[in-house]
């Protein structure tokens, strides 16, 4: 029988703990620089707004965020918030597979079209979570990922310094 050190990967409850703790830390900071983000771009009131380009946006801000954090405070936990946004994004999918249909509501989709104009889409929206479906679904996952890799690159820029 393992002992409770093999099963942890050496590592005791209270290493787990903390590293459970900056993992929601982190997860944390990269949603609220993705919510400031989205209201500064809500408060600015920009005549037109390109929604690709708020997509780039919400993947390129929290990275930027997410590298210069682990370069003033460098946690190497930061590296795996992705988790998070994958398992976000898929809690997501299976809602708006969900969701009912009807006039105006992706009346005939199938299931990869409900996602797909719902979540990703800009042109041919499917009317379903009232068509912020990438304000609420996809670009907080974004979010999650790109503070994850802007991290992995601050941590490997302070490791080297």
């Amino acid at each position: 029988m393992a002992g409770i050190g093999e099963q942890t990967g050496g590592k005791s409850p209270g290493e787990l703990m903390a590293e459970a703790f900056w993992f929601f830390t982190h997860t944390f900071i990269s949603l609220l620089v993705y919510a400031a983000m989205v209201a500064a771009i809500y408060f600015a009131r920009p005549e037109s707004f390109s929604m690709l380009l708020a997509t780039a946006l919400a993947f390129v801000v929290p990275g930027i965020a997410g590298f210069i954090i682990a370069l003033i405070w460098p946690n190497e936990i930061a590296r795996y918030v992705w988790i998070f946004g994958l398992i976000y994004f898929s809690i997501v999918c299976v809602y708006v597979l969900d969701l009912p249909t009807g006039p105006g509501l992706c009346e005939h989709c199938g299931a990869v079209d409900k996602l797909w104009r719902t979540l990703i889409t800009f042109n041919h929206p499917s009317g379903l979570m009232e068509t912020s479906g990438n304000l609420l679904g996809t670009w907080p996952a974004l979010a999650n990922i790109g503070y994850a890799i802007g991290a992995k690159y601050g941590l490997r820029q302070s490791s080297k310094g």
